[in-house]
């Protein structure tokens, strides 16, 4: 073994040793990665050798930045108490690499000695965890995905299981892919996909990143554009069109895929820690990967506090419990150590020394098998001077202490951890008081700024005490815009930011607060989205709460943008709480407007067009736009009332907010408001029945509307409006009897929707394509365009198109032959519609429902759908379809057995009225044939005739539809004349 006195290094037991010659020689731990460091340089004592060397030696095959390596030099010469600028082991050549410049000669061979514990202590007690993680990666090996969730309470030893895992399945499966994220408590928590993200940036960055990044451009453009530091000149060309149409759900199912994909060549272990401050997003991600069937090579370890879990993250345990009930996860709970276990512990920290008689009880008992309470009295026993080391071993000063007050610690680890704040240097305790301020994480030049620190020195503390795991541990380091790099650092344990963090007065936090906030603006000046959650979360602290307001909105756009709408909500709901904290000033009314409308639209997405809490946004910045005055908010909000109110079949509410927006466009003289009122009014009216109205606004939106149009903000909340009239102008033009027409404005819509790479545009011009080939009773067409509604619909999260496109794909499918089926997939599209609130043309899905009962030979249950059809359209004034309605009752009232014929004549003849009231020709056509066909029946073939044929002699175009050909074959028919006539 080679001697460097005083020290022996000793390989076969990979540790240091001090030599002492009138006491037993002291065990001296290392890091292995720092043991190996050491090794090596005094294997080659006496000459340079670079750092290249010593990453190649060290970390062959992996890429690790030169910091790393100054971080392991560092913790040697603590342990050899050598210094850089007089060294006796350890030289540094500036920019070259070190030399060990000690003498070194070879000493005895070392007697066996018991395995000495990691630096962080030894994990006693695990084994059974061990083995079941070792299960599941050979598991996951197979080809078998694998979720494993690690519980436990705060201190029980979570990370150290998961960490001493990583090490053997690093060492047992050459080639395997890691990767950690972690969730974070304030505002980690507000942003969506927080941890995930983490992971993947921690791949990207080390040896083998690029491939991971052309993963992510291939499989996963939605979550490379969330790195733009990343992004190529070619990712940013591909990912402009890629993402028109990008949703929450793809952004779900690209990340499922890439892992695959990534998985397929190197199998993966990611670790996702803390849990229970996960964001929703994320929750929705553990879901998808836990039930996705597709095989891949995958572990997925994540770690949670389940006490913290109960009261903070309702979505995460009902996750957690569902994917126990269908065996989709592994829960593995870290149970607190037995007293056996604190025994074994004990023995391997003392490396062979003799311990005290009754030491393992009393920590045992007081720990509570909790690791970090136990290593804390530990080390409050020792310091202390309460327990101590001689030459035979350790041994209490004086009688073993018994209770708490005995030790002199209280019993609760807050008053603990304050007696080891207590007992380190100012410059510590002012060192993690600031850093307490930033978060349970946090980079060392940051915090010292704000602390006007000296951030070398900030740094050199923060290295000590991770080092020795007091208090604080590295977490790697931190890249700025600028290139540079700063070292990274988190607290042991979320208590112990907590109790640093109160040791402060609140004047003080909260100008640290402020600093901070105010130096991440600087730093991150050109990139204010990617840290926005961080400073909204520094100045609410600091009581700045016109910039907190600020980054929030920032926040929640970023969510967007991502389509995590919840998360958005929640900001903006966070950032409306904070508004009155701010001045009574015009600008803090405009402030609550802005949030009022962008809250409105974010629930529009999570909790549907109609919901209460939609109209509630939307009510309270109509409000406000009343006392701002004239702003450009007042459009989009009336826009979005507007919706709301048509949604929910509030047809005279909304139609008095279009005329209140074509006042507002005509006093502006602004085309692009012009265009919207007319959309708003052409439906509007459409919806009431009035028909000829209707197309005019209709056709004035169209002739009115330019193609730079579509780039308006207020087009954002919706579809485009071009594609909107014309189909809209569809409907219309088929019920006013242009049925070639209807079909060549659905032909430009389909197209334009295509042009422009409007998903939202594209499902509803296929969802009134599909309205349209029923209305021209073209079944195949019908299915076609429906089942490409459904596909679209759910790729993007258009839940209401979704639910509306099913209900005409399961008509389809009923009339086709598939009855069943079709019928449950009517019956479901419908019930999932109406769950959203939504009122707007039910009666029409429930003359679906009828006519597949009709189909079924269900008369009765056909005339019931249509009962309710019926009352809807009184109670709501919805009119388009009313006709129809009433055409369709008096039918089935024919096929029911002893319906007296009169009654049902009495429907057809409605439906007539109503038609001919409305100018709706073709559904006065189909009137007309229903009536005349019964009373063709009952001998009035004259009468028959005199009714259809004025009917059928209006048309001008489309003579190929189904009702127009009916209509001919009847008047064609002998049977309709009389003699002579």
């Amino acid at each position: 073994m080679p001697d460097f006195p005083p020290f022996r290094l000793d390989p076969s037991n990979q540790c240091l040793w001090r030599l002492q010659a009138t006491a037993r020689d002291e065990r001296i731990l290392l890091p292995p990665k720092a043991f190996a460091v050491l090794r090596y340089l005094v294997e080659h004592a006496g000459r340079l050798v670079t750092q290249e060397e010593l990453l190649e030696a060290v970390w062959p095959e992996t890429y690790i930045k030169p910091e790393v390596l100054k971080s392991r030099i560092f913790e040697i010469r603590s342990a050899l108490g050598d210094r850089p600028k007089t060294p006796r082991f350890i030289e540094t050549l500036p920019r070259r690499g070190y030399r060990f410049i000690a003498p070194v000669h070879d000493g005895p061979a070392a007697a066996p000695a018991f395995p000495g514990p990691p630096a962080s202590g030894p994990l006693v007690g695990r084994a059974g965890a061990l083995e079941t993680l070792g299960a599941c990666l050979h598991r996951t090996m197979q080809g078998q995905r694998q979720l494993v969730l690690v519980t436990g309470e705060p201190g029980i030893g979570k990370t150290a299981l998961v960490d001493a895992f990583q090490q053997q399945a690093l060492a047992a499966v050459p080639g395997l892919r890691l990767a950690r994220g972690q969730c974070l408590e304030g505002y980690g928590g507000m942003e969506a996909y927080y941890p995930m993200l983490e992971a993947l940036g921690q791949m990207c960055r080390e040896a083998g990143g690029a491939a991971v990044v052309e993963a992510l451009a291939t499989h996963a453009p939605t979550w490379l554009v969330q790195f733009p530091a990343l992004l190529t000149h070619a990712h940013r060309d591909t990912l402009q069109r890629e993402l028109q149409g990008a949703t929450r759900e793809r952004m779900l199912r690209e990340i499922a895929e890439l892992l695959e994909a990534l998985t397929a060549d190197r199998p993966l272990l990611l670790v996702l820690e803390d849990l229970q401050w996960v964001d929703p997003a994320t929750v929705d991600l553990l879901a998808a990967l836990a039930r996705r069937r597709a095989p891949a090579r995958l572990l997925l370890v994540g770690t949670y506090r389940p006490g913290d879990l109960a009261v903070g993250q309702p979505p995460l345990q009902a996750l957690t419990q569902d994917l126990r009930v269908h065996q989709l996860c592994h829960e593995l709970a870290v149970a607190p150590l037995s007293d056996a276990d604190v025994a074994a512990y004990l023995a391997a920290v003392a490396a062979g020394a003799r311990l005290p008689e009754g030491l393992a009880a009393l920590v045992s008992r007081h720990a509570e098998g909790n690791p970090l309470f136990m290593r804390a009295l530990l080390e409050h026993l020792t310091q202390q001077g309460l327990l101590a080391r001689e030459a035979d071993g350790w041994f209490f000063r004086g009688p073993m202490p018994i209770a708490a007050r005995d030790l002199g610690v209280p019993e609760d680890l807050r008053q603990m951890i304050e007696t080891q704040i207590a007992r380190l240097r100012p410059e510590a305790q002012r060192v993690l008081e600031v850093a307490s301020v930033t978060g349970v994480a946090f980079t060392a030049s940051v915090s010292a700024a704000a602390a006007d620190l000296e951030a070398d020195n900030f740094d050199a503390v923060c290295d000590t005490l991770a080092r020795r795991q007091h208090l604080a541990r590295a977490a790697g380091a931190q890249p700025f815009p600028d290139g540079s790099v700063s070292p990274r650092y988190a607290f042991v344990h979320a208590l112990y930011r907590e109790v640093c963090y109160e040791r402060q007065a609140p004047g003080r936090r909260a100008t640290l607060h402020r600093r901070l906030g105010a130096h991440l603006e600087a730093v991150f000046a050109t990139q204010l989205q990617d840290v926005a959650a961080e400073l909204a979360y520094h100045f609410e602290a600091g009581a700045d709460w016109a910039r907190a307001v600020q980054y929030l909105r920032v926040v929640a756009e970023t969510a967007g943008q991502r389509y995590a709408h919840r998360e958005a909500a929640t900001s903006l709901q966070h950032a409306l709480a904070l508004v009155p904290h701010l001045p009574e000033t015009p600008e803090r009314t405009q402030q609550s407007l802005t949030l009022h409308l962008a809250l409105g639209v974010a629930l529009q997405m999570t909790k549907g067009q109609a919901a209460p809490e939609v109209e509630q946004a939307y009510t309270q910045a109509y409000a406000l736009c009343q006392q701002v005055g004239e702003t450009p908010e007042l459009v989009p909000v009336l826009l979005g009332l507007w919706r709301l109110y048509l949604v929910r079949a509030q047809l005279h509410t909304a139609r008095e907010l279009g005329d209140t927006l074509l006042s507002l466009a005509q006093q502006a003289d602004d085309p692009t408001l012009v265009v919207i009122a007319h959309l708003a009014l052409g439906i509007t009216w459409f919806c009431l029945g009035v028909l000829p109205t209707a197309r005019q606004h209709l056709e004035d939106g169209i002739a009115r509307y330019t193609p730079e149009q579509h780039r308006a903000p207020v087009f954002r909340m919706g579809q485009e409006p071009v594609v909107a009239c014309r189909l809209y102008a569809a409907l219309t033009l088929w019920l006013l009897g242009y049925p070639a027409q209807a079909l060549a404005h659905i032909h430009e819509a389909l197209t334009l929707a295509h042009t422009l790479a409007h998903p939202y545009s594209l499902a509803s011009a296929r969802w009134i394509a599909a309205m349209v080939a029923r209305l021209r009773r073209e079944v195949p067409a019908v299915h076609e365009q429906a089942e490409a509604v459904v596909a679209l619909a759910t790729a993007r999260g258009f839940h209401d198109w979704a639910a509306v496109g099913t209900s005409l794909r399961g008509w389809a499918l009923a009339i086709q032959g598939q009855g069943a089926e079709g019928m449950a997939q009517v019956r479901q599209g419908i019930t999932s519609y109406r769950a959203t609130g939504a009122a707007l043309h039910v009666p029409y899905y429930c003359t679906l429902l009828a006519e597949v009962y009709d189909h079924l030979g269900h008369t009765k249950n056909g005339l019931q759908a249509l009962a309710e059809a019926h009352t809807l359209v009184e109670q709501q004034e919805e009119r388009w379809w009313e006709a129809e309605v009433y055409r369709l009752r008096g039918v089935l009232l024919l096929r029911q057995p002893g319906t007296p014929p009169a009654e049902a004549e009495a429907w057809l003849q409605r439906a007539l009225d109503v038609a001919r009231r409305q100018q709706a020709k073709s559904l006065e056509l189909r009137a007309a044939v229903s009536l005349a066909r019964l009373w063709q029946q009952q001998g009035k073939r004259q009468e028959a005739h005199d009714l259809l044929a004025p009917v059928y002699g209006w048309f001008t175009e489309g003579f190929d539809t189904a009702d127009l050909q009916e209509a001919k074959v009847l008047l064609e028919e002998r049977s309709y004349w009389i003699p002579g006539s």
